[in-house]
């Protein structure tokens, strides 16, 4: 029971963070997930050399900087970030999780997902993207670039992952976005 009423509790809480504005609400703000999505995008790009023709190459992707991931049978995560349209920041956008099964733990991760052609970006734009179960992730490290791969149009990426979690979960990502 009491483990029921923890999980029913993260739940709350990731509903609650769900309903957060999708841009920043101040100034001061904006320009900060914008900083940290540059650097996150240049560390990417430091870690694996490999991944700068596959940032050209790709139509636009979203960088969010720090996604937060906690869990205790029901789960949940949340991070905000930018959406870059041939390599220009145009708006903010935010990423939310909900999962249930056997998890426990946090963690804490950088998540980029790249936008192969114009329909996927427009999808992500519009409304229309979501990961209906856990998506396949890459994650960046010396080399992976080389060997990453669009699927439908879309490609994950991940760093910086601290934390622990045990997981064996069905869930799914969903997105929002807010032009500039």
């Amino acid at each position: 029971m009491k483990n029921y009423l923890m999980g029913l509790m993260c739940l709350v809480g990731f509903l609650t963070l769900a309903s957060c504005a999708t841009a920043p609400a101040s100034t001061e703000g904006k320009a900060n997930i914008v900083q940290e999505a540059d650097v996150a995008l240049a560390n990417a790009k430091s870690n694996d050399p490999s991944l700068v023709s596959v940032f050209n190459a790709a139509k636009g992707y979203a960088v969010f900087p720090s996604v937060g991931k906690g869990a205790i049978g029901v789960g949940g995560a949340y991070g905000k970030g930018v959406l870059y349209e041939n390599g220009i920041d145009v708006g903010y956008c935010t990423l939310s999780q909900a999962t249930i099964g056997f998890q426990l733990g946090g963690q804490a991760y950088t998540e980029i997902v790249l936008f192969e052609n114009a329909q996927a970006l427009h999808n992500f734009k519009h409304g229309n993207f979501r990961f209906s179960a856990q998506a396949t992730a890459v994650a960046i490290k010396s080399g992976a670039g080389a060997n990453a791969k669009y699927s439908n149009g879309v490609m994950v990426l991940t760093m910086n992952e601290a934390g622990l979690m045990y997981e064996a979960s069905v869930g799914g990502q969903k997105f929002s976005y807010q032009p500039k």
